[in-house]
């Protein structure tokens, strides 16, 4: 019998069946924590395992992105309990100045194709844009995996999304991406894990399938997998210095369910306040002021997507008395954006760029709003006080950008 893209990979991490439905014992490839939740990672080790050493220290990473640098005594205090636990346990720790842990993990190549990590991040199965197998988890089961090397999923079936059609060139990846997740919805993949295929599928770059299976999550899936392209694949083999293998499902692999999505014609997306499945045309919402603008995060804070923005605001300035901010997600992203004279543009048109991490998803950190804030943020959440107590709308970086200089929500096509 055929296997998907999620059963081969957790088959050839562990000595029993990966059949849909069962439990099974898994090697993890890479074990981390962040600074969100890594301190109770050092806690729960040091509480269960005293005296303990790390299962393998060469796959083990503490990863600091949530609140960078520590704004708060708290966040500076489980900082330091992180490094001095890496100091004593002789792993490394990527400290506040690199990035968002799962982009790093990518750009660094501790994670390539048909491989395992999980970590205290509730977006690791962006993992998935690799074709990789990323979960994040509850501090006490990092802490086992981290004495253990292993861990135990349940096996989950899969649904397989067909794509139909190219995208239209006035949309991006992240418009394909809130299609997916308006049609979707939160049911329809609840529990389960996404293959993404067709010919716009094929032809997303690496940053594309980042903002693609970055909001699984929001879709209740376990993970969105891409089987890898052969850019990715060179790019997966440059990052870790060797040759990386692809990974693919079975031509008679058993899916669950099956899903078409057809975006031939498809319009710029955006999410409504509340709920990221609340999808519509951002053409439909009519006059809509805007206060704010927040482009960056997981989901959209790639070198290509804040290029992306800085072309659509070039030679503009963002509207008088709206706030624009830019947070790079990794600090090889932000250093290119600097060499290449892509921060200069922003900031002369009046953007605030921060030093790279999560912002606005993570409390404290630059993306937050008032009471009464309409923004339009390229994260991956708008639940109510996700991003504080105002209202939040998910788009694109284009569509964000226009909205940045015309003050309301808008598409790149409105910008003259």
């Amino acid at each position: 019998m055929g296997q998907t893209m999620i059963e081969k990979i957790m088959q050839n991490h562990s000595d029993e069946s990966a059949e849909p439905g069962k439990i099974i014992w898994i090697d993890i490839d890479v074990r981390s924590a962040r600074d969100f939740g890594g301190a109770n990672v050092v806690k729960n080790m040091n509480t269960y395992y005293p005296g303990e050493k790390v299962h393998d220290r060469s796959k083990t990473y503490f990863t600091f992105d949530c609140n960078v640098p520590a704004n708060t005594i708290a966040y500076a205090n489980n900082q330091h309990i992180c490094r001095k636990f890496a100091k004593k346990q002789d792993i490394r720790v990527y400290d506040v100045d690199a990035g968002i842990g799962s982009h790093v993990m990518i750009e660094e190549g501790l994670l390539a194709p048909g491989e395992t990590g999980v970590g205290t991040d509730s977006h690791l199965n962006i993992l998935g844009a690799v074709g990789a197998f990323g979960q994040g988890m509850g501090d006490q089961d990092i802490a086992f995996v981290f004495k253990a090397g292993k861990t135990w999923f349940e096996v989950p079936h899969t649904v397989r999304v067909d794509v139909d059609g190219q995208l239209p060139a006035n949309c991006s990846a992240r418009d394909l991406t809130l299609k997916a997740v308006g049609t979707m919805g939160t049911k329809m993949a609840l529990g389960k894990a996404q293959e993404f295929f067709g010919p716009s599928i094929d032809a997303l770059n690496l940053s594309g399938r980042i903002t693609l299976a970055s909001m699984a999550t929001e879709m209740s899936a376990i993970i969105a997998l891409l089987p890898p392209n052969e850019a990715v694949l060179r790019e997966c083999s440059e990052a870790r210095g060797a040759p990386v293998q692809t990974i693919k499902p079975d031509t008679d692999a058993i899916y669950s369910d099956n899903v078409n999505i057809d975006i031939n014609g498809l319009k710029p997306q955006i999410s409504r306040p509340g709920k990221p499945h609340d999808v519509v045309d951002v053409d439909t919402l009519g006059d809509v002021q805007v206060d704010s603008v927040f482009i960056g995060s997981c989901t959209n804070g790639r070198y290509e997507d804040i290029k992306a923005a800085a072309q659509v605001v070039k030679g503009k300035k963002l509207k008088p008395g709206l706030f624009g901010s830019v947070v790079p997600a990794t600090r090889r992203g932000y250093s290119r954006l600097l060499k290449e004279g892509i921060i200069e543009i922003l900031v002369d048109a009046g953007f605030l760029v921060s030093n790279p991490g999560c912002g606005g998803c993570a409390s404290g950190q630059i993306g937050m709003t008032g009471e009464g804030q309409v923004q339009v943020s390229t994260s991956n959440r708008n639940f109510v006080g996700k991003q504080g107590a105002g209202q939040t709308y998910l788009a694109s970086p284009e569509t964000a950008t226009a909205s940045a200089i015309l003050g309301r929500i808008a598409t790149a096509e409105e910008v003259v």
